[in-house]
């Protein structure tokens, strides 16, 4: 399968891009097109020679989008949507990844593909709003809600435990908010999954969730970065009142992935054998 990947850098591109060989993967990054120009993006599609596309790029400094939401509008659903109508017309399945934002974070229990949504903030509101052009440019598609991504590339939770780990004896961690930690090696797999399976079956197109297991917070997950990596740092957990940001955070971004298994025969990867493998490419497993 010949796949355009729109993304070259982030977490979710360079695990896709380790599937070249089993697939001809075409990446591209903003030297290749402006994510925040819808056109040049169409236009890539358009001009591609793929069977399928995966978009794996978006606007995700969550904080920062409060005070600059109409470039992240741009980025998260403008672009989107103008990539959905090109691969609509085309007759191209598309994969587009989204977020646990898109929900109020309200509750305990897992949300659904089909639960109402409600962002709390800009970055979910843009994210909503490239979910809604997506499914409305007619085209086979399918949306990944994802939540807690990590890898051994770039900027992640994992990462930071690392190095804040190794520095410091004890570290206070937000223990009030429970989710699904989700290893981009997982993602890139549902993702090419998701899109191989809509060439032959495009009436599957719609929403599902791809998000690790068990759910945890914050402060458990570290827990458990220290515990495989044997660093002796402690935990102390403390509520996310106790660390406000610009923007709020969800409480509660377990997302229910049975629909996922059921259309793509994908289940919830567990995500202490992915940070297993993260923690090996780092060399950081004691």
């Amino acid at each position: 399968m010949k796949i355009l990947v729109f993304g070259k850098t982030g977490q979710l591109a360079q695990e896709l891009a380790r599937h070249e060989g089993a697939h001809t993967m075409t990446l591209l990054g903003r030297e290749d097109a402006d994510f925040s120009d819808p056109q040049a993006c169409a236009t890539q599609v358009e001009r591609s020679a793929a069977d399928a596309v995966i978009n794996a790029v978006a606007y995700t400094a969550v904080d920062k989008a409060e005070s600059e939401e109409a470039l992240a509008q741009r980025i998260n659903a403008e672009t989107p949507g103008a990539i959905a109508r090109a691969a609509a017309k085309k007759g191209l399945p598309l994969v587009h990844v989204s977020t646990d934002y898109v929900f109020d974070g309200r509750g305990d229990a897992p949300f659904a593909p089909a639960a109402a949504t409600g962002p709390m903030g800009a970055y979910g509101r843009t994210k909503l709003a490239g979910e809604q052009a997506v499914a409305a440019a007619g085209g086979a598609y399918a949306i990944l809600r994802t939540s807690w991504v990590v890898s051994a590339h770039g900027n992640n939770f994992v990462k930071t435990m690392l190095r804040l780990g190794a520095e410091r004896d004890n570290l206070s961690v937000v223990a009030d908010q429970i989710g699904g930690p989700t290893p981009a090696a997982d993602l890139a797999r549902a993702c090419i999954s998701a899109a191989a399976r809509l060439q032959d079956t495009p009436e599957k197109s719609g929403i599902y969730h791809v998000s690790g297991a068990p759910d945890v917070s914050w402060a458990g997950f570290a827990r458990e970065i220290f515990s495989q990596a044997g660093l002796g740092c402690t935990v102390t957990d403390i509520p996310s009142s106790a660390y406000p940001t610009p923007a709020t955070r969800p409480l509660n971004s377990r997302l229910d992935n049975a629909s996922t298994l059921a259309a793509f025969g994908l289940p919830q990867p567990d995500w202490r054998v992915g940070l297993h493998d993260i923690l090996f490419e780092l060399g950081a497993l004691k």
